[in-house]
């Protein structure tokens, strides 16, 4: 009786043992998140700021959808955006019309890939941001090549704030790299797969839309 006791013992201590050291890697991964996350995306803002005083057509900073757009905001209210490229009549990526953008009910293709900031063992360069870390999402794999990728389906409803926002004030496309504060994301509480308080960090490519109760074009 002795022996098994003492062995229920043992297997509770080596998975309380385990237990607890993941949970102090996950805690040291991202250690002072909110500090960091608060300070990447303050900086990003400015930086728009800045970058739209020398060359508005390449940095945007749009308010979320859901918000008075005359009415003065926080930082956070607003998504940061660097257009990595604008979609042409000629663009082989891109269906008509060219001329519309997405609305809340409708339905989209999109080509993107979604990170976390740099954290503790991840990080990835950006072409318009500090280094990022954690691929949380992907729908391509090696190059950028819009003939061979195959993107992802949407309805805009059910997008987060933020991404939402960006999807609506794209034409099909454009490609954009696209900062969003944890306020317009998953907020303080975070998902299975993204801590709270995460700034996140796309690069979205609009291939197609079609407006409520219509198919989206195919993509090959």
């Amino acid at each position: 009786m002795n022996r098994i006791l003492f062995a229920l013992l043992t297997v509770t201590s080596l998975l309380c043992l385990q237990s607890c050291s993941e949970t102090e890697e996950t805690d040291n991964e991202y250690e002072n998140w909110q500090e960091k996350n608060d300070t990447y995306f303050e900086r990003q803002y400015q930086r728009a700021v800045d970058s739209i005083a020398v060359n508005p057509t390449k940095w945007k900073l749009i308010k979320v959808y859901s918000k008075n757009s005359s009415a003065v905001g926080a930082h956070t209210d607003y998504i940061v955006v660097h257009v990595l490229s604008q979609r042409t009549e000629h663009d082989e990526c891109a269906t008509p019309p060219y001329a519309e953008t997405p609305l809340y009910k409708d339905s989209v293709r999109l080509h993107l890939r979604g990170n976390l900031i740099q954290s503790q063992t991840y990080s990835t360069a950006s072409p318009s941001y500090d280094n990022l870390g954690y691929q949380f999402t992907t729908s391509w794999y090696g190059e950028y090549n819009p003939k061979t990728m195959m993107p992802f389906s949407y309805l805009v409803s059910t997008l987060g704030d933020g991404f939402a926002t960006a999807v609506m004030n794209m034409h099909v496309g454009d490609r954009w790299e696209v900062c969003i504060p944890y306020a317009l994301a998953y907020g303080t509480t975070g998902s299975t797969a993204i801590p709270a308080y995460s700034t996140l960090v796309f690069d979205i490519t609009l291939h197609s839309f079609a407006r409520q109760g219509q198919a989206l074009p195919g993509f090959q």
